[in-house]
């Protein structure tokens, strides 16, 4: 099957795209807020976005490629960024990401299915470095115990997060 490059694939993407007025100034906006939605940029949506918004896809994939916080692949189910600034490095942050590899496995800003560990250059949290940023939320004076017992939290917290709504959505579609 043939793709048309220009052709409106994501739905949602669309619609964002409308609620922008179809505008190209507002392009960062609209990448966040598609981003947002999915946790990614699919390639669906970026040429969605180029359709509507009447730009090049070369044009949006140098900004998407510019922006570390863009991401072009689904996310991994816990996000734990290390802030590598200066303050947070003099108190062991580089030590903290070189244990934080070996023991969940994962290379520096490479991802995985479960634990994507990242490169952050300020945190701004560096009176308690090292800095660690789970899931958006910020923690200070960080030790490799301590992550391990932060990422655990976090990831039981989604997994009741994820039952609850598994038991609305059950008691829904019985009602």
């Amino acid at each position: 099957m043939v793709t048309l490059l220009n052709t409106v694939e994501d739905a949602a993407a669309r619609a964002i795209c409308s609620a922008h007025n179809d505008r190209p100034d507002e392009l960062l906006e609209i990448l966040h807020e598609v981003q947002a939605g999915t946790g990614y940029l699919s390639d669906e949506a970026l040429r969605t976005i180029a359709f509507a918004l009447n730009i090049t896809r070369a044009d949006i994939h140098g900004v998407v490629s510019f922006y570390h916080d863009y991401k072009r692949s689904p996310p991994a189910r816990q996000t734990i960024k290390i802030c590598r600034a200066e303050a947070c490095q003099a108190v062991g942050a580089n030590d903290l990401i070189a244990q934080a590899q070996k023991i969940f496995g994962v290379p520096l800003n490479a991802g995985g299915a479960d634990i994507a560990l990242e490169a952050a250059y300020c945190l701004g949290n560096c009176a308690l470095g090292p800095a660690v940023m789970i899931d958006e939320q910020l923690y200070g004076r960080v030790s490799m115990k301590g992550l391990q017992k932060l990422s655990m939290k976090h990831f039981e917290g989604s997994k009741a997060k994820a039952v609850q709504t598994k038991e609305l959505t059950s008691k829904e579609s019985k009602s």
